[in-house]
């Protein structure tokens, strides 16, 4: 089995391949290619995978290349998580919206549309030439913003699903609240990428018990605290949200938080820096702890479930997967992408029915959706009135003022990567 990895040169991957190699019974890669155009990353990065690797015994071997259609010649799986532009870029979309009083985020709002302009179109070139050079093979996206790439990916015709890390993460947290393995929870996950909630948490599969209420009433203080919102809203919700949801239940909060302190990107950046000389010392042959403060923790994990059911191996029987919804939410369109609970096999994903969304959830979810069909055609499309467009339907902006400045902001932060503009 070969899986090529596109921007290997992260720092998250040493996190991707110490889960291929603790994990290979259930995902065994014969070949696993890094390909990025940046080259000093990509050779520290590289060597790093190889010492994990060998120090856990794994058989595999680990090519790097800067020539993608060579990288993805023969791939059964190609991975995507790529930044186009960088934690420079990172860091103009947590900013430039501030100034408008709307949240500063890379993956919602006027940052993440920023993000998407920026991506798409890169993404599907990519796409393109794995389709040229290797039709048959699945493509993974872990790339941000998810749902918007996806959709993307799929509504080119390309074989692919997309991926998140908050659902096993989740996952993990409540199995050791409540003293059970991981694979004994099953979450009632419904959403959109970053625009989810718990509605359950079930015991041993679908058909389990629900032990979300008491979940609340034993550990409620400390999920509260983990999401940074108030433990009476939890109450009052009866599920859990993602901390992604706190930019909409405390937006004006977040806002005030994030003009006092630095960006996260430059929070990110100076831990790459760190990760870049801890990867360097030859003799470091596993994951170093600071790595788990870059985030996409798990990610490795629930990578490995994917790409294993997608090839006929083992893998969860129940994944968490962005695809598209096909009325498994009846209140969204076919083609819209939605993040939730399915089945896992070689023609892709089966979303698992989904009981009544609460109108609180579905409401937002709707309008979110809405944004993100209007996000796609401007990043395929161009042209200022599409970004307008998108901006004022987003609830993290809405007014037509801060659309206006904030488009003019975005295409002068991104004229570089942006075609039309």
């Amino acid at each position: 089995m070969k899986l090529t990895v596109v921007g290997g040169g992260s720092t998250y991957t040493p996190e991707l391949v110490d889960g291929f190699a603790r994990l290979r019974d259930t995902l065994p890669v014969e070949e696993l290619v890094l390909v990025d155009p940046a080259a000093d990353r990509l050779e520290l990065v590289g060597a790093l995978a190889r010492r994990i690797f060998a120090r856990q015994g794994h058989p595999g071997r680990v090519t790097t290349t800067a020539d993608l259609d060579a990288a993805v010649d023969g791939a059964d799986a190609v991975l995507l998580q790529l930044r186009v532009g960088g934690q420079a870029a990172r860091e103009q979309d947590e900013t430039w919206p501030l100034e408008c009083g709307c949240v500063g985020q890379e993956t919602t709002g006027a940052g993440g549309l920023a993000k998407a302009l920026r991506t798409v179109p890169v993404v599907l070139d990519i796409a393109e030439r794995v389709r040229r050079t290797n039709p048959h093979a699945w493509i993974i996206d872990f790339t941000n913003p998810v749902g918007i790439v996806t959709r993307a990916l799929l509504q080119a015709g390309h074989k692919a699903v997309g991926l998140c890390n908050v659902a096993i993460g989740f996952q993990r947290k409540f199995a050791g609240m409540l003293g059970v393995a991981p694979a004994d929870i099953h979450l009632d996950h419904v959403g959109l990428n970053h625009l989810t909630w718990e509605t359950g948490v079930r015991l041993g599969g679908p058909e389990g018990e629900n032990v979300l209420p008491k979940l609340l009433a034993d550990h409620g203080e400390t999920i509260a605290a983990d999401l940074r919102l108030p433990r009476p809203l939890l109450d009052r919700l009866g599920v859990i949200p993602s901390y992604y949801l706190r930019y909409f239940y405390a937006h004006d909060e977040v806002v005030r938080e994030l003009r006092t302190k630095p960006s996260r990107a430059a929070e990110v950046a100076e831990m790459e820096r760190q990760l870049l000389a801890l990867y360097a010392d030859p003799a470091l042959d596993g994951k170093p702890e600071l790595l788990a403060r870059r985030g996409g923790a798990y990610y490795s994990e629930a990578a490995v479930d994917l790409a294993a059911g997608l090839l006929g191996g083992g893998g969860s029987p129940y994944q968490v997967v962005n695809t598209y919804n096909r009325g498994t939410l009846p209140f969204l369109p076919d083609d819209a992408v939605v993040e939730v609970q399915a089945a896992v096999g070689g023609r892709g994903p089966t979303p698992l029915p989904v009981a009544t969304v609460d109108p609180l959830y579905a409401g937002l979810m709707a309008q979110v959706t809405a944004y993100e069909g209007l996000a796609l055609e401007a990043a395929l499309r161009g042209g200022r009135e599409r970004v307008f467009r998108a901006l004022l339907s987003h609830p993290l902006v809405g007014q037509y003022e801060y659309a206006e400045a904030l488009t003019d902001r975005l295409i002068a932060h991104n004229r570089e990567h942006l075609a039309w503009a």
